[in-house]
């Protein structure tokens, strides 16, 4: 599975515009990279899953059935407004369009890369994950 292909297409049906595979690339390695360029999915679930409110929020986006819906608000709470506004100078849109099109796309991101439960997997499973925030919350 291509995660830069999948992510340029919801990103670019949530928010109507065209944008190119290696700019959203750029953006989404900036917000949720491995440090070498790449997108690491399985560490953006693990930095998610710290905070506490998520939990339920992500296993829902790695399980089957209905993804929960992912607020603006809960995304800043997530990667900060700092980072989210360097998202949107990459993609050359503003601010406002970004985060709400982050918002719409990363459940639907998330959900089509945990299909055949690779992704879940390197979690360690729903229960795993709830778990660890779980953790967190002690």
């Amino acid at each position: 599975m291509d995660i830069v292909a999948m992510a340029t297409q919801v990103l670019n049906e949530n928010m109507g515009l065209s944008l190119e595979a290696g700019q959203v690339k750029t953006a989404l390695s900036g917000l949720m990279g491995d440090g070498q360029g790449g997108i690491d999915l399985a560490g953006l679930a693990g930095k998610i899953s710290e905070n506490g409110n998520f939990g339920e929020l992500l296993g829902s986006w790695l399980g089957d059935g209905a993804n929960g819906v992912l607020s603006v608000d809960s995304l800043g709470q997530i990667f900060g407004q700092a980072d989210l506004s360097q998202f949107a100078q990459q993609l050359g849109i503003d601010s406002s369009t970004a985060s709400q099109g982050l918002a719409d796309a990363l459940p639907q991101i998330m959900d089509q890369a945990s299909s055949g439960g690779s992704l879940l997997d390197s979690v360690g499973g729903v229960d795993g994950l709830l778990g660890a925030a779980k953790s967190f919350l002690s």
